[in-house]
């Protein structure tokens, strides 16, 4: 439903893969008719999609307000009552067979005691892994985490090795073409030309 709300708004950019049902090739055809992306934000909608651990049970229990805050929701809105992780992906792979433009994001978040944990950085690569499992090839899984948004966001500067782009550079030991899980081998890495240290 808040995905065919975003549709029916007019919005640029939609995040969020739906869980509730799989997106269909009507939906997606709009999308790509109306000229909208897609940050299907797969890690978090695992995230949200899977039973609670134990720990993050506990802390809701020190967070009485929250943790009502989720049941009411839950309770109010049928719809939780279906969402799966698979419909996210699912819609993931009909947007991506339709050539809906598709951006790597995760919404990812800081909070320690966040009942969902979705981690800056490792959650990055980890949205590349499902984006692959989804049907992305994985050069358009690279490409939705570097030259797809420098394009769609107007950052004309970057996003791509090019005399004269900013240097935004990740040198890993192996080959994210052959195998996407390669991202997590990071040797050196070097921002606007300046290598990190790490």
């Amino acid at each position: 439903v808040p995905f065919a709300m975003a549709q029916d708004a007019g919005a640029d950019v939609i995040t969020h893969a739906p869980c509730d049902r799989a997106l269909d090739h009507e939906a997606a055809s709009r999308m790509v008719a109306e000229k909208r992306i897609a940050v299907p934000t797969l890690t978090m909608m695992e995230a949200v999609t899977k039973p609670p651990s134990w720990s993050a049970i506990l802390s809701l229990l020190f967070r009485p307000t929250v943790l009502f805050a989720i049941i009411r929701a839950r309770r109010q809105n049928p719809q939780y009552q279906n969402n799966k992780y698979e419909n996210a992906r699912d819609s993931v792979t009909v947007m991506y067979h339709a050539d809906v433009p598709i951006l790597a994001g995760t919404d990812a978040h800081s909070p320690a005691d966040s009942p969902f944990k979705v981690l800056h950085g490792e959650s990055l690569h980890h949205e590349l892994e499902l984006l692959v499992e989804a049907g992305l090839s994985n050069v358009d899984a690279l490409r939705a985490a570097t030259c797809l948004p420098a394009k769609y966001f107007g950052l004309m500067d970057r996003g791509v090795i090019e005399v004269g782009k900013r240097a935004d550079l990740v040198l890993i030991s192996g080959d994210p073409i052959v195998d996407i899980r390669a991202t997590r081998s990071i040797e050196r890495v070097w921002c606007a030309g300046i290598e990190v240290e790490r």
